[in-house]
């Protein structure tokens, strides 16, 4: 049986490209089959949910060809699922998974129903994520390494910094938490990653995006430029010698490679609005929202909460990052009225440093090269850690009494 518990600590696979029909015998099941329906890890699959539960799914397919999964729901004992199953199977086409969502909590028929071929067994009420993880689970082959999670980090203003925490907060993923991680540019004509990072590769994600046909494992790892152990850069060629016009899933088969080489992948997403940046940022499994503390930016992160939810309905929400907080002589809004506007936490507020981030800019390095042990240093290695689930690592301030302190516990030992 499928545990629930799980679901909400891994990263899910988006179901394929397959047809799926329900048969419930309950409303509220039915209601979540329809909301499951509308995540966006089903974006791909076609699913259809009937009511009649086992005997209407028998009547449908005896004299139609059956989809590539079923979902039955059975109440208990008086569903006869045991008969049911048995006369599904006569009915059933090769290669059909069958999903049950029981109401009774029995190990028994649990190895009665699983030896008559069914793939997963789950209880009601079933959770939205728990019945798209059974579904994805199915598709998954054994052995293959988890996908690979993707982060997108996203401005709410040009100019907002947005590229800069981006690059920031994938370089601590990389170095403070030990995770493979690529980040990848999505700005074709103004990307600064490159820059940012010191590089200046031939390749990048140009060529993945405009010759879709030659997009392979290989191709991918070509493009790749290495910028430290555990870093790489999928870089723009930041070039106006052509107008970019994307189509909507432009970047899906290259996020898709992406997800299935690295553990993490962080998507630096240019402030447009357009069918394919949508697409993107709902597809993502994580969002950092890049806001300053000024009207116009919590107007417009407000707009993208609202736009964000309607795709992301069994989602964590975004995370909103106040940038360039405490500039001299600027009125600003304070991070709780933010916070309180926007009926959302602030998970960072990163201070104005200009003399920092621009050294680090005009260096081609992060924050933690220039400065090790800065607050910002700091707050963006908590937050790589606080996005991964991981504890924050917080080092306790040094006091001028330590050296005392420690040869004075070296005494009273010895």
């Amino acid at each position: 049986m499928a545990d629930p518990s799980e679901t909400s600590e891994r990263t899910i696979a988006p179901v394929p490209r397959i047809t799926i029909q329900a048969f419930c015998e309950t409303g509220e099941t039915a209601a979540m089959l329809e909301g499951a329906a509308l995540d966006r890890r089903m974006q791909k699959a076609q699913i259809k949910v009937r009511m009649g539960g086992g005997a209407a799914a028998i009547e449908a397919y005896r004299h139609a060809p059956t989809p590539n999964v079923i979902i039955i729901e059975m109440q208990g004992v008086r569903s006869k699922p045991v008969e049911c199953l048995d006369a599904l199977a006569e009915v059933c086409d090769e290669g059909t998974r069958v999903l049950v969502i029981g109401h009774v909590n029995d190990v028994t028929l649990y190895r009665q129903l699983i030896q008559r071929g069914v793939s997963d067994y789950l209880m009601a009420p079933v959770e939205p994520l728990t019945l798209i993880a059974a579904i994805s689970d199915l598709f998954t082959a054994p052995g293959v390494k988890p996908v690979g999670r993707t982060i997108a980090v996203y401005g709410v203003k040009g100019g907002i910094g947005a590229s800069t925490v981006a690059h920031n907060f994938a370089w601590s993923i990389a170095r403070n938490q030990g995770v493979q991680t690529v980040i990848a540019d999505l700005d074709i004509a103004f990307g600064t990653a490159s820059l940012n990072f010191n590089q200046d590769p031939p390749q990048g994600i140009a060529e993945a995006v405009f010759a879709p046909e030659r997009l392979d494992s290989a191709l991918v790892e070509r493009l790749l430029s290495k910028c430290s152990d555990n870093l790489s850069l999928l870089s723009a060629p930041a070039s106006l010698d052509r107008t970019i016009d994307l189509s909507e899933p432009a970047f899906d088969s290259l996020i898709e490679y992406l997800r299935a080489s690295v553990p993490c992948v962080v998507l630096d997403i240019p402030h447009q609005w357009s069918a394919w940046s949508k697409r993107v940022l709902t597809a993502a499994d994580e969002i950092l929202i890049v806001a300053g503390p000024d009207l116009a930016c919590l107007r417009n992160a407000k707009n993208l909460l609202g736009a964000l939810q309607h795709g992301r309905p069994n989602d964590q929400p975004p995370r909103i990052l106040l940038n360039g907080v405490g500039m001299p002589k600027r009125p600003e809004i304070g991070a709780a009225e933010f916070a309180k506007a926007l009926d959302a936490p602030i998970a960072a507020t990163i201070p104005f440093e200009p003399t920092l981030f621009g050294t680090a800019a005009n260096n081609g390095q992060m924050i933690a090269e220039i400065q090790a042990g800065s607050k910002v240093a700091e707050l963006f290695n908590d937050l790589a850690a606080v996005t991964l689930g991981r504890p924050e690592t917080r080092r306790s301030k040094s006091s001028l009494l330590e050296p005392l302190l420690a040869k004075l516990a070296g005494r009273k030992a010895s």
